[in-house]
């Protein structure tokens, strides 16, 4: 059975919008959708709700068969964003999800998919999410169906957001990704979209999906479906 391949970009903002479609466009010739990790609020005091251009964007790009995943709330209100959701507690969890789903809602990008700054979840976060209607959470070492309690294991490599850019490690992503395509594994790919601009991240990430794709794994994103996949995977 063949892999599959799920790439993801965080941090698309009036800024990274020029930088995130040419190289969503660069997915788009090799057949592969996007997920994006979308946040209402990030640091300099950007706030999506005030960004008409990057939400238009991004509704047409879930129109075209991309999905939109939840990513955090306010970057602002904490010290560091990876930390965000990974040691609330349930309550605390539950009002940031409420008011990050509302602003979505408002803006025609809602999700029930869930993915932390910093990919770490705590068991609070976990206790809140389905009570807030969320189906699927990925975190750093799987995807984990918030309905039927599975998990798929499956490391997240990524670039910026919590993760090294360095060109050694640039490198080390792309061999990771060969070595999980070829185990027939699901290979997950991330990149923050600041780091799109710079040669090094962009063509690791086209390494990456190149690789994967030539040991035959199927292009996906991250969703959650009532029924059964062959996979379980999202």
């Amino acid at each position: 059975m063949a892999g599959q391949l799920i790439v993801s970009i965080s941090g698309v903002r009036d800024r990274t919008l020029d930088d995130v479609a040419d190289f969503r466009a660069q997915l788009r010739e090799r057949g592969v959708p996007a997920s994006f990790l979308v946040a209402p609020r990030l640091k300099g005091g950007y706030r999506l709700d005030h960004d008409a251009p990057t939400v238009d964007w991004l509704t047409a790009r879930r129109a075209d068969g991309d999905a939109i995943v939840l990513h955090g709330y306010d970057e602002a209100a904490t010290r560091a964003r990876r930390d965000e959701f990974a040691t609330l507690q349930a309550h605390e969890a539950n009002l940031r999800l409420m008011g990050a789903d509302r602003v979505l809602e408002h803006l025609g990008l809602r999700t029930r998919l869930f993915a932390a700054p910093g990919w770490n979840v705590s068991q609070g976060t976990l206790i809140a999410l389905p009570r807030n209607g969320f189906r699927l959470v990925a975190g750093l070492a799987g995807i984990t169906d918030l309905v039927r309690r599975d998990m798929v294991r499956a490391r997240v490599l990524g670039i910026g957001e919590g993760f090294l850019t360095e060109p050694w490690w640039c490198r080390t992503l792309v061999l990771a990704a060969a070595r999980t395509a070829r185990r027939h594994g699901v290979v997950r790919v991330a990149v923050a979209a600041r780091h799109l601009r710079k040669p090094g991240p962009r063509q690791a990430m086209l390494d990456a999906v190149d690789l994967s794709l030539m040991h035959a794994c199927t292009p996906a994103v991250y969703e959650w479906s009532p029924l059964p996949a062959l996979t379980d995977a999202a």
